[in-house]
């Protein structure tokens, strides 16, 4: 009886190059930016589209130098280990291809828009890519490096006006990101908490790992996200209705973080990541529909 061989069929080429990019999550990082521009004011369809696909490009292009650069470290970590280049679906020249044309195209998509826009886009790839991806084995400070091009995207919708330029809308858009990127980071880290330490990084908080001491900054983050939250409505900017609902996802997301500082319990921590990832776009686009009613 002949044995059975077990063929390894491989994905297509498209959809390693989406996993290889993160499409998915290129798309939701764009979303940000989205807000940003429409919180602005008028919109032009032929500049929003150079912003997002721009945008997209250069996230992508981020996204895939990250795993050029982990791709040794990917094969040690589960949810990591079924990359294109850790299965070698795709050679390294291949994926360098594909950064360089995405980064590229994409920026000068964004050039279109005005020179700070350009400059923003590529500031955020060289900040995720040539310093907070090194320093995520080396300290946990990478995640408040890293903090600064994960808020750049709405910063970035707002300059695509040229007429906005760097003021206080955009610094205000992008501080409110910037704090809600550590209680989201952290969430992530706790849960993934295994694999991390399986490549060689340490993202939580404290050295103890996940203990009170990090539950408790992730709480604490969470908090000041509440009044943070509200700068906008403070400033004038949007009207009752942000208030009314920064506050109540607000205290939602606190609960979330305050919930796994009494259990420290990593279903608590999946659950605080979820509401991250729900959190943001609901507070980022009432802002905006509330501007413009």
């Amino acid at each position: 009886m002949e044995s059975e061989e077990i063929k390894l069929v491989k994905p297509s080429k498209l959809k390693s190059y989406m996993v290889f990019t993160k499409f998915r999550l290129s798309a939701l990082v764009i979303l940000s930016a989205l807000s940003g521009y429409l919180f602005v004011g008028e919109f032009d369809w032929w500049e929003m589209t150079y912003l997002l696909v721009g945008g997209l490009l250069v996230t992508a292009a981020s996204n895939g130098s990250n795993q050029i650069w982990e791709r040794d470290l990917d094969k040690k970590m589960n949810r990591t280990s079924k990359r294109p280049l850790p299965l070698g679906h795709m050679s390294v020249n291949e994926a360098y291809a594909i950064v360089i044309l995405c980064l590229i195209s994409g920026t000068a998509l964004l050039l279109m828009l005005n020179l700070s826009s350009a400059l923003l886009g590529l500031g955020a790839f060289v900040s995720y890519v040539f310093m907070y991806t090194p320093m995520k084995r080396k300290s946990s400070w990478a995640v408040f490096v890293g903090a600064f091009p994960g808020a750049i995207p709405p910063l970035l919708g707002a300059v695509a006006h040229d007429e906005v330029g760097f003021g206080m809308i955009p610094g205000v858009l992008f501080f409110v990101q910037f704090t809600w990127q550590f209680p989201h980071f952290w969430a992530i880290a706790w849960v993934a908490y295994d694999d991390y330490k399986a490549g060689g990084f340490s993202l939580l908080p404290s050295k103890k790992g996940k203990s009170k001491e990090s539950a408790f900054q992730i709480v604490a983050y969470s908090l000041i996200l509440i009044p943070f939250s509200l700068i906008p409505w403070l400033l004038g900017y949007t009207g009752i209705w942000s208030m009314i609902v920064a506050t109540i996802f607000g205290a939602g997301f606190f609960l979330y973080a305050y919930r796994l500082f009494l259990t420290l319990d990593d279903k608590d921590a999946r659950k605080l990541m979820f509401a991250s990832f729900f959190y943001l776009p609901v507070i980022q686009f009432v802002y905006v529909f509330d501007r413009i009613i």
